[in-house]
């Protein structure tokens, strides 16, 4: 089966076919530089997902991702991540293997393709020169016969006629003789010609267009092959990576085998763990004696006053323990300034709550962390004390740097002067001082908690005790050292030997569904007011609103906009005009 014997006449149908398969050769080149384009993208995507979803250093989302379904979450953004750079391996893989290797293959085949046709086209060239030659010599052989025939036929003519002269007879003759010798040498001409054209076309059909369509063939089937090689490794470089693939496919059935429940389950006590105890049985309190009524010290409630029994059995009850309530807003800051009011005059306490509400209204944390539960005090001391030894021990091999050095420059002056590091040297001594201070103050904190926490120190309950029988009975413990917002929060006192003791009945209105409050008068908003804290509402500059509690001296007025917006703002950013007729409104002078 060769082209140059089966297809000897398909000169002009086999150019167009190998013009064919090299742009076949070129759309499979495309189709995978495409294909490289679309793993590249695809990769990109992978680890901008994965960039995504990472959490942010130094955040609380960083912290938040100790639990072990949050680690192999984790695991599995970072496996991610690796899945993607095997896609990036397939695009340069086949960029390198087989784009670059075709595309040169491609211009050889250019090249080999214009010159074997060049050939092809010069020997049909060839060809047809004989052929007009021959056409030629054989049209000249005729003309020449003719003109013999015709020269002939006039000397016989003239020969005949008795009145033509003999001289004119014998130019006939010449002139026939002379045709005569031109046709045989036309028609020898013509036969050398003709034998020659014979040969070169036998050579043509024969040797030299067989040769040429057997070299365009030959270069057609290592096309043909070269493009199935290239679809092996099209294949190939696939396959190379699906191992890979599975081992990132394994790490994130690991990961995600590697989930512990009760671990996580142990982690969310660790953090959010108060240390408190949970506060103790309510004794029953009777009304029906004529004496006064006395409160335990584990109790959680009371009357607002005496001679205002509010307990209701089979109904609402106001005892209800406080820190297992829902609250909103304007009711957990009603607590923060009842609690103001409560501790106003009682050591220890009103400091602490004072800085407790300060801290909520300003959305500050303090540096002792006393706005938390102990347990969670206890844990973000320690923290900061295992933070700021790295730092003294950071300073310190800073100072044995600088040491060391300073030696080698007094061994060896002309490396440098040991003048000029003293103040660097001091400089450190200084700022490991201030940390070591700075430490000292947070592990006094630190021991402070560690022996206020009722599993360690029972001592500190029976202080407490003592505390309680030195006082009037008119307070409870609010379970064993703190108070709540509804929100959660938590602020401690210094020592169980002062325990915040609040009126469980004077603040009962805060923590009971009630009646919305009746406008007490309307004020103007002087300035814009963005309340982002927890019982505050947002004003806009002229605004005008309701006055449904004035200020108590703490700063602050309660308003309202509608039934279920109200909170609390800056009395100076508002001025006030009370209705006078109005229930619980001043009149000033």
């Amino acid at each position: 089966m060769s082209w140059g014997t089966e297809l000897w006449d398909q000169f002009d149908n086999l150019e167009k076919h190998t013009q064919w398969g090299i742009d076949i050769l070129e759309k499979y080149i495309k189709f995978v530089k495409e294909r490289t384009e679309i793993e590249l993208s695809y990769a990109k995507q992978l680890r901008n997902l994965s960039k995504k979803y990472q959490p942010k250093k130094n955040s609380k989302e960083e912290e938040e991702y100790k639990y072990t379904s949050c680690k192999a979450f984790i695991s599995t953004l970072n496996e991610m991540n690796d899945y993607a750079g095997q896609h990036e391996v397939i695009s340069e893989n086949m960029a390198s293997q087989i784009i670059v290797d075709l595309a040169r293959y491609v211009q050889e085949l250019k090249q080999e393709r214009k010159s074997n046709f060049h050939d092809g086209r010069k020997a049909q060239q060839h060809i047809e020169t004989c052929w007009k030659q021959l056409e030629s010599s054989k049209r000249r052989f005729e003309r020449d016969c003719k003109e013999a025939d015709r020269a002939q036929q006039y000397f016989e003519k003239m020969d005949a006629d008795i009145n033509v002269t003999k001289a004119d007879v014998e130019k006939a003759r010449q002139q026939a003789q002379i045709r005569h010798q031109m046709a045989e040498d036309s028609k020898a001409d013509y036969s050398s010609i003709l034998q020659k054209f014979n040969h070169e076309q036998h050579e043509y059909y024969h040797t030299h267009i067989p040769n040429i369509f057997q070299k365009i063939q030959e270069m057609e089937e290592r096309r043909i092959v070269r493009m199935g090689e290239s679809m092996k490794t099209y294949a190939e470089v696939d396959r190379q990576v699906i191992p890979i693939i599975g081992k990132c496919l394994d790490g994130i059935v690991k990961a995600a085998e590697s989930i512990d429940q009760k671990n996580d389950s142990q982690l969310v006590i660790e953090a959010y763990k108060s240390g408190f105890e949970p506060p103790g049985d309510i004794e029953f309190e009777d009304y029906t004696q004529p004496m006064k009524r006395t409160v335990s010290d584990n109790s959680l409630s009371n009357s607002r006053g005496e001679g205002k029994p509010d307990l209701k059995f089979g109904g609402k009850s106001k005892g209800k323990l406080w820190p297992f309530i829902k609250k909103n807003k304007t009711q957990s800051f009603c607590f923060h300034k009842e609690l103001m009011k409560r501790t106003v005059g009682k050591p220890t306490y009103a400091f602490e709550a004072r800085d407790y509400v300060l801290s909520l209204k300003l959305g500050a944390t303090p540096e002792d962390f006393s706005n938390l539960p102990p347990e969670q005090r206890r844990k973000k001391l320690q923290q900061k004390v295992d933070e700021l030894n790295k730092e003294i021990q950071k300073e310190m091999d800073q100072r044995d740097a600088i040491t060391k050095m300073k030696d080698v420059y007094l061994k060896n002056p002309q490396m440098g002067d040991p003048a000029s590091l003293d103040h660097k040297l001091a400089e450190v001594s200084q700022n490991i001082e201030k940390l070591r201070l700075e430490t000292q103050k947070f592990e006094a904190w630190l021991a402070e908690v560690e022996g206020r926490l009722p599993a360690r120190n029972e001592q500190a309950r029976r202080q407490s005790g003592l505390y309680d029988s030195q006082n009037p009975p008119t307070v409870n413990n609010c379970a064993q050292d703190r108070e709540s917002s509804p929100d959660g929060s938590y602020t401690e006192e210094q020592s169980q030997e002062s325990e915040v003791k609040v009126l469980a009945t004077d603040f009962d209105d805060e923590f009971d569904d009630e009646e919305p409050l009746p406008a007490i008068g309307t004020c103007k908003a002087l300035y814009t007011f963005e309340g982002q804290n927890e019982g505050t509402i947002s004003v806009v500059e002229g605004e005008t609103l309701y006055v449904i509690e004035e200020d108590k001296g703490d700063g602050w007025t309660r308003i309202r906009r509608n039934e279920d917006e109200e909170g609390y703002v800056p009395t100076s950013y508002v001025e006030v005009c009370l209705d006078k007729n109005a229930k619980g409104a001043k009149t000033y002078i």
